[in-house]
Order: C-alpha cells, then structure tokens, then sequence
C-alpha cells in the first residue's frame, strides 16, 4: 500500500500500483477531471505534485504536455501509485457545467505504457 496526499482532502492509503487518476476519484473522493477515459488526450486529469513526483513518464503523457506547452503538471492518468505521494487535484468537474467527468478509466495505464 502507498499513502497518497491529496491537498484539501487529507491523505489515504491506495492499493499497490493502482492508477493515480483512479486513486484520487475513488479513495480521496475528488471529482477530478478524465474527459479522454484516462487515455493521454486530453490532459483534463492534471495534477501538480507536492511531493514525490515519479521520475519515469509515459511517452504519451510526454507526447501530449509538449504538444499543449504544459509544465509543472502531470497527467495522473498516466502515473500508478506504487510509492508515497502528495498532489494537487487542479482540473475538477465542480464549475465545468459539465455533467460528469468523464468515462471511468481502465484499471491499466492506456494506451500501454512505453516509459521514458
């Protein structure tokens, strides 16, 4: 089991490599945006780390942040919860006026991770 700190939330333990974005929805309770069903497209599943920011990265996720010039962000649908961590959930349903946050993601990282 890893802890996860969601800031504004509090922090819980979320089963061994389970995806981050799924982590944040289900055990912290976050209404955190997945527009794509936690694909790499649609970069609405950002979040930014406070502490324990992973090294490795998908090649999609490295893909998509270029090609929309975002830094400082990670995509938390590309990421598994296999260490301790702390983000900030920065893209929630709540003010979108949409009427949910999208497609419940795979339990595996998609498109298959080639990591970088």
């Amino acid at each position: 089991m890893s802890k996860l700190t969601v800031e504004g939330y509090g922090t819980f333990e979320v089963p061994a490599d389970k995806r981050l974005v799924l982590a944040i929805e289900q055990d912290a309770k976050v209404d955190i945006m997945h527009a794509c069903g936690g694909n790499a497209r649609c970069t609405t599943c950002r979040v930014e780390f406070i502490a324990g920011e992973p090294s490795a990265m998908t090649v999609a996720e490295k893909q998509v942040l270029t090609a929309k010039g975002l830094s400082g962000v990670r995509l938390s649908c590309q990421m598994l919860c296999d260490h301790d961590m702390a983000v900030r959930a920065i893209s929630r349903l709540e003010g979108t006026g949409r009427p949910d946050p999208g497609r419940t993601p795979e339990p595996v990282i998609t498109p298959p991770p080639q990591w970088v």
